[in-house]
C-alpha cells in the first residue's frame, strides 16, 4: 500500500484544494471530470454578485462589478445561473469527498444545489394562465422527461404517488431529489433539452434550457454521480419551502481559503498519521495471526508424524497383502494358460469345419447375386411400368379435374335456366291470374252490352211505336187539313193561309 493512501480506497494526502487533480480513484473507474469542475477561481465568484437583487428588488447598489448597458439581461441571466450551478456542483462535490459521499436531506450544500437547479430550471419559464391567478411551474417540463426516457416512468409514479405533495413545484422538487438518488438527473436532462420543439412549449426562446448554457449545466452534473444520497422524500414537506440561495457558502476571502488550505493540510498530516496508526494495527494484528498460525502449523505436524507412522504400518500390511497376491496371480496365470492350449485346440477345429461350410456358403451367395439380379431387372420394368401408370394416372386426374370442372359449369348453367324457367312460371301465373281477371271483367261488360242492348231495342221498339203514333197523328192531322181545306174555300184569304200552313 503506497504512502498517504487510506484504507477505504480514497488518498487522503492527495485530496488537495480546489484546481488540484482529482483523485485517483475516480481516474480508475472512468469519472474523469471533463467539465473543470475543480478548476474554479475566485473570480468565477465575484460574477454572481451581478444578480443579486437588494431589499427593493432591483439590482443593488453594492455590486462590485457591474453589467455594461449593451449587454443582453438575459444573457447575463442565463451566465450568472450558469457559474452559480458550477459554483454549487463544485462545493457539493467537494464537501461530500471530505464529509463521507452518503448524504442525507439536511445537509447544507445539498439543499443549494437543489436551490439552484430549481432556479436554472425556472428561468425563461413560459406563464400560463389559470382560472384563479397565473401558473409558472417546472413540473411541466420535468414531467415530459417519462415520454422520452422510458425508465423515468418509475419516478413520475412515485412522485405522483407520495400522499404529502399538493402543488406542482413539490412534485418538481420530489422529481429532483429521486432523480438525484437514482444518479439519472443527467440522463433525464440531456434527453429533454435536446427536444427543443417540445421544450419550446414550455420555456421561452431565451431561457437558459433553450441555451448552450442548460446543454453546460447538463454536463456538469454528470459528476454528481460520484456521490450517494439517501434522501427522505416522503416525509418532508417540499411544498412550502422557500428556495433562497446562500451565497456566504461560495463567497470566500483569501483568509478563509488560506486557512482551508491549512485545515487541508492538516487533514492530510491526521490522515497519513491514522494510516501509520491503521498499518500498525494491521501488522501487530498480522504478527499474532502468524504465532497463531505457526502453533496450529506445529500441531499439525504432530499430526502427521503420527499419521505418517500409521501410513508405515499400513504399507508393511499392503506388502504382504501385495505378496499373497502376486501367488495368487501365478496359479490364475498356469490356469489361464492351459485353458488357452485347450480353446486353441477347439478353435483349429472349428476353423477347419468353418472353411467346409464356406464353399456351400459362396454357392448359395452366388445363386442369391443372380436372383437378386433378376429381382433387380424385373424391379425395374415394373418401376418403368408403375411411372407410365403414374402419369397415365396424373392425365387421367387432370381429365377428371377437367370435367368437373366442365359439370361444375354445367350445373351452374343448369341452376342459373332453372331460375330463369321459375321466373317465367311466376310471370306466367300471373298472367293467367290477369287473364282471368280481364275474362271475369269481360264477362261482366257482355252482361252489361246485352242489358244495354235489350234496353236499346225496348227504347227501339218505343221508338217505332212513337213514329207510328207519330205518323198515325200527321196523316190524321193531314185529312183534317183537308177537310180544312175543302170547307175553305169559302172563307176569307187569310184563313186559307191559316190552314193551308196547318196541313203542310
Amino acid at each position: 500500500m503506497a504512502e498517504g493512501s487510506r484504507s477505504d480506497g480514497l488518498q487522503g494526502a492527495k485530496i488537495g484544494p480546489p484546481g488540484g487533480p482529482l483523485p485517483d480513484r475516480w481516474n480508475s473507474r472512468g469519472w474523469a471530470m471533463t467539465f473543470q469542475v475543480w478548476g474554479w477561481r475566485r473570480e468565477d465568484a465575484s460574477q454572481v454578485l451581478a444578480w443579486v437583487p437588494d431589499a427593493e428588488g432591483g439590482r443593488g447598489a453594492a455590486m462590485p462589478r457591474r453589467t455594461p448597458a449593451t449587454k443582453d439581461p438575459t444573457a447575463v441571466e442565463r451566465a450568472n445561473l450558469l457559474n452559480m450551478a458550477k459554483l454549487s456542483i463544485k462545493g457539493l462535490i467537494e464537501s461530500a469527498l471530505s464529509f463521507g459521499r452518503t448524504l442525507d436531506s439536511d445537509y447544507p450544500p445539498l439543499q443549494q444545489f437543489f436551490v439552484v437547479m430549481e432556479h436554472c430550471l425556472k428561468h425563461g419559464l413560459k406563464v400560463r394562465k389559470s382560472f384563479l391567478s397565473y401558473n409558472k411551474t417546472i413540473w411541466g417540463p420535468l414531467e415530459l422527461v417519462e415520454k422520452l426516457y422510458p425508465e423515468a416512468e418509475e419516478i413520475g409514479a412515485s412522485v405522483r404517488d407520495l400522499p404529502g405533495l399538493k402543488t406542482p413545484l413539490g412534485r418538481a422538487r420530489a422529481w429532483l431529489r429521486l432523480a438525484l438518488m437514482q444518479k439519472k438527473m443527467a440522463d433525464y436532462l440531456r434527453c429533454l433539452i435536446i427536444q427543443r420543439d417540445l421544450l419550446s412549449e414550455f420555456y421561452e426562446y431565451h431561457a437558459l434550457m433553450m441555451e448552450e448554457e442548460g446543454a453546460v449545466i447538463v454536463g456538469l452534473l454528470v459528476g454528481l454521480n460520484v456521490i450517494d444520497a439517501n434522501l427522505c422524500v416522503k416525509g418532508e414537506d417540499l411544498d412550502s419551502q422557500v428556495g433562497v440561495i446562500d451565497f456566504s457558502m461560495y463567497l470566500k476571502n483569501e483568509e478563509d481559503i488560506g486557512n482551508k488550505e491549512r485545515n487541508v493540510q492538516i487533514a492530510a498530516i491526521l490522515d497519513q498519521k491514522n494510516y501509520v496508526e491503521e498499518l500498525n494495527r494491521q501488522l501487530n494484528s498480522t504478527v499474532s495471526s502468524l504465532h497463531s498460525r505457526v502453533d496450529s502449523l506445529e500441531k499439525s505436524n504432530t499430526k502427521l508424524i503420527e499419521e505418517l507412522a500409521i501410513a508405515k504400518n499400513n504399507i508393511i500390511k499392503l506388502q504382504e497383502e501385495n505378496h499373497q497376491l502376486r501367488s495368487e496371480n501365478k496359479l490364475i496365470l498356469m490356469k489361464t494358460q492351459q485353458h488357452l492350449e485347450v480353446t486353441k485346440v477347439d478353435v483349429e477345429t472349428e476353423l477347419q469345419t468353418y472353411k467346409h461350410s464356406r464353399q456351400g456358403l459362396d454357392e448359395m451367395y452366388n445363386e442369391a447375386r443372380r436372383q437378386l439380379r433378376d429381382e433387380s431387372q424385373l424391379r425395374q420394368d415394373v418401376e418403368n411400368e408403375l411411372a407410365v401408370q403414374v402419369s397415365m394416372k396424373h392425365e387421367i386426374e387432370l381429365a377428371m379435374k377437367l370435367l368437373e370442372k366442365d359439370i361444375h359449369e354445367k350445373q351452374d348453367t343448369l341452376i342459373g335456366l332453372r331460375q330463369q324457367l321459375e321466373e317465367v312460371k311466376a310471370i306466367n301465373i300471373e298472367m293467367y291470374q290477369k287473364l282471368q281477371g280481364s275474362e271475369d271483367g269481360l264477362k261482366e261488360k257482355n252482361e252489361i252490352i246485352v242489358r244495354l242492348e235489350e234496353k236499346t231495342n225496348k227504347i227501339t221498339a218505343a221508338m217505332r211505336q212513337l213514329e207510328q203514333s207519330d205518323s198515325d197523328l200527321l196523316t190524321q192531322t193531314r185529312t183534317i187539313a183537308m177537310s180544312l181545306v175543302k170547307y175553305a174555300s169559302s172563307d176569307t184569304q187569310d184563313q186559307y193561309k191559316l190552314v193551308k200552313d196547318i196541313s203542310f
